[in-house]
């Protein structure tokens, strides 16, 4: 399963900082600071809050939502939740938040509480408990917008509250022994992974030692197969079957095991412990550090391996590298193992992180294969974790790496669109998602990310921080 194109750590390329990284890696405890100077940080700020303004004219909100609906063989992409943070209101309040800590005097508090008031409202039974589309995200979305607490007590106390059993319903079902597990036991997006970073800064229920637990139990070795492992009839759809007729292992930071293993290291290093957990970080960052898919670009990883059939025979030959996006691919891997490293102090993960981003930006963009600007699986997604790489090591190469990413995005940028950005559909046309995840919203807060000295606690929900 292990199919290195090269030799990567250890090797004699002069370009690897390696001992930059030993040396900066506490640099994350510095202030943010922009990486961009001048005009370009003006037009980047310019954009950034022009978008934002966009996202939040219900107007022009209804317009490109009526845009998107045509493209009628797209239904669940273009579905407005109004308590979703990768789809829906809460996600635009996020970004409001965002906004009004770059810009506490123009009123971006008071928008953002507009938008919050629909998915607030809502009870726990009504909503799923995920991150993306559930009661986590819309928790999450309220304590941002609470400037630290000092506001929205009540609500927060209720969402609190309805929260809480649903978790510990969610842990106990990870921590159940059951062979072929579906991705969204323990995934960010929906499962225990979102549960748990959500919950990092703020646990009143003392939620997140359960949900840690699990995710310990999740990461421990269990024989050949690893507990991960979801069966063929529990993958996504038709298409991903035929790929993997015997299950697979999900490599994506968004689905993945990469999620688990970065909210443990992310809790490891701030403190929270478990039994266990320590150990479970180094498993899953050997197991990610040995089980890649390099190309002639360098260090890569695929969006899953292959499970072998029954009978003992090999599994099927490793897929292609992923894209280099946020949710598969290099960048996402990178940051898990970048935590892991941080969290156990181990150079060698830092420095594997490091040299998976530095081929990630030296290959060229069109081997990158990001074709819109959007979050997810686009320009802005990458762009976010290099500002991360950025500001952790304070290497030159991720600063000047994240300035060209930034001039790739405003490239991108549509006035003549209703929010400014589009994503590009499965049949590549064009379409006007205002949203965080896939959308308008997550291409303003990231430039903002890169023209403002306010630190984007928000990519959190990412996994980024």
């Amino acid at each position: 399963m292990v199919t290195p194109g090269r030799e990567s750590l250890g090797s004699n390329n002069s370009r690897r900082p390696q001992e930059c990284v030993k040396k900066n890696s506490g640099s994350s405890d510095l202030p943010w600071e922009s990486v961009l100077h001048g005009t370009r940080q003006a037009t980047a700020l310019s954009v950034a809050l022009d978008v934002a303004r966009r996202c939040v004219d219900r107007r022009r909100l209804s317009e490109a939502l009526a845009l998107a609906a045509r493209h009628g063989e797209l239904p669940k992409a273009t579905r407005w939740l109004p308590h979703g943070l990768a789809t829906g209101d809460a996600g635009i309040a996020l970004l409001c938040a965002y906004c009004d800590q770059c810009h506490p005097e123009q009123g971006w508090d008071a928008i953002g509480h507009s938008f919050l008031s629909a998915g607030s409202e809502l009870s726990g039974e009504s909503l799923s408990t995920g991150l993306f589309s559930g009661l986590s995200g819309v928790l999450f979305a309220v304590a941002a917008l609470s400037r630290g607490g000092a506001r929205y007590r009540r609500a927060l106390g209720v969402l609190d509250d309805a929260l809480a059993p649903e978790a510990r319903k969610a842990a106990d079902r990870l921590a159940a022994d059951r062979p072929g597990r579906p991705v969204d036991d323990f995934d960010l997006v929906s499962g225990a992974s979102g549960l748990a970073a959500g919950l990092l800064d703020r646990d009143p229920h003392r939620l997140l030692d359960p949900l840690l637990t699990a995710l310990v139990g999740l990461a421990t070795p269990n024989g050949r197969t690893p507990r991960w492992a979801t069966a063929p009839e529990l993958l996504g759809d038709p298409s991903t079957r035929t790929a993997y007729p015997y299950g697979n292992l999900n490599c994506g930071l968004a689905h993945g095991i990469p999620g688990p293993l970065a909210v443990l290291a992310l809790a490891l290093k701030a403190g929270h412990h478990v039994p266990g957990q320590a150990e479970a970080v180094r498993y899953l960052a050997d197991w990610l550090t040995t089980h890649r898919a390099d190309d002639e670009w360098g260090v890569n990883w695929p969006s899953a391996f292959p499970l072998p059939p029954p009978d003992g025979t090999p599994a099927a030959p490793v897929p292609a590298a992923a894209r280099s996006s946020w949710c598969y691919g290099s960048p996402g891997v990178a940051r898990a193992l970048w935590h892991a490293g941080e969290a156990l102090d181990d150079a060698r993960l830092r420095t594997l992180a490091v040299e998976a981003m530095t081929d990630v930006l030296e290959r060229p963009v069109t081997s990158r294969h990001l074709n819109s600007a959007p979050f997810c699986h686009g320009v802005s997604g990458l762009l976010q974790v290099v500002l991360r790489f950025a500001h952790d090591t304070r290497l030159p190469l991720f600063t000047s790496g994240a300035t060209r990413l930034v001039d790739q995005v405003l490239g991108a940028f549509k006035p003549g669109r209703p929010v400014g950005f589009t994503t590009l559909g499965p049949g590549g046309e064009q379409l006007d998602r205002p949203d965080l995840l896939d959308g308008a919203t997550g291409v303003a807060m990231v430039l903002l990310a890169a023209s403002t000295d306010t630190e984007p606690t928000w990519d959190r929900v990412f996994l980024l921080s």
